[in-house]
């Protein structure tokens, strides 16, 4: 298996000592947090706009009822910094981007999802852990990450053999679930004070039976997104 690797574009750079434990992971999480000295603008990003489209390997999650009612109660306790909250419908667990939409066609995309073999006992069972936050947003932290991996390796594999390699290597892979966009830069120690009664929250449970390929637009404020193929994850190991 590819090993998590130290990575400073990733956060955060330092993979968590466990893929496993949610609390260790959740721990891990918050302290990179710690270390931020301020958030800055997650919109301020060269390369997109209001025309930009891109093909991406997406979870989404617009069944799961306690993750959505968890993340709207989290973003109620989060209004006073005014930060772009993600919609229900918008919630999402990104895999890995395979492409422009201007360059890469529909029938590759078939091609990709034909030479995915998931070997791995699924569908994942997953707990989003309140509250931790990057440099530009705030989210769930997700446990256990090793089944995340293990898919994303087999995305990866299928991407080189279809000719659609993803752009980032696995290595430098932190699934999260993100619930409110920093939209300007904001000093992080008034944001930290903010999220900390909500890491006494419980973890929900989220089931995962599905990976998405979408096409992703940038709107104002927010990600909107088409699916465009579907993957069904096996309920037992293919033989």
């Amino acid at each position: 298996m590819q090993q998590l690797q130290y990575e400073q574009a990733s956060f955060p750079p330092a993979p968590p000592p466990t893929l496993v434990d949610a609390s260790v992971i959740a721990g891990h999480e918050w302290a990179a947090f710690g270390k931020v000295s301020e958030m800055v603008n997650h919109w301020d990003r060269p390369g997109w706009t209001a025309s930009t489209r891109a093909y991406y390997w997406m979870i989404t999650f617009p069944g799961a009822s306690a993750l959505i009612q968890r993340a709207r109660q989290c973003q109620q306790a989060l209004r006073s910094l005014a930060f772009d909250d993600i919609a229900e419908d918008g919630l999402h667990l990104t895999l890995g981007r395979i492409g422009s939409s201007s360059e890469v066609s529909l029938d590759q995309l078939d091609r990709l999802i034909a030479s995915v073999q998931v070997a791995a006992s699924l569908p994942i069972s997953l707990q989003a852990v309140p509250m931790t936050a990057s440099r530009g947003a705030i989210r769930f932290s997700v446990a256990p990450w090793t089944p995340l991996i293990d898919l994303r390796i087999v995305l990866a594999e299928a991407g080189d053999s279809a000719g659609l390699p993803l752009r980032k290597p696995t290595s430098g892979f932190r699934p999260h679930i993100g619930i409110s966009y920093c939209n300007r830069a904001v000093p992080a120690a008034t944001v930290r004070e903010v999220v900390r009664p909500l890491r006494a929250l419980d973890a929900v449970e989220v089931e995962v039976k599905q990976v998405h390929i979408v096409e992703l637009r940038r709107e104002p404020s927010a990600y909107r997104w088409e699916v465009v193929r579907t993957l069904d994850l096996p309920t037992a190991p293919l033989r």
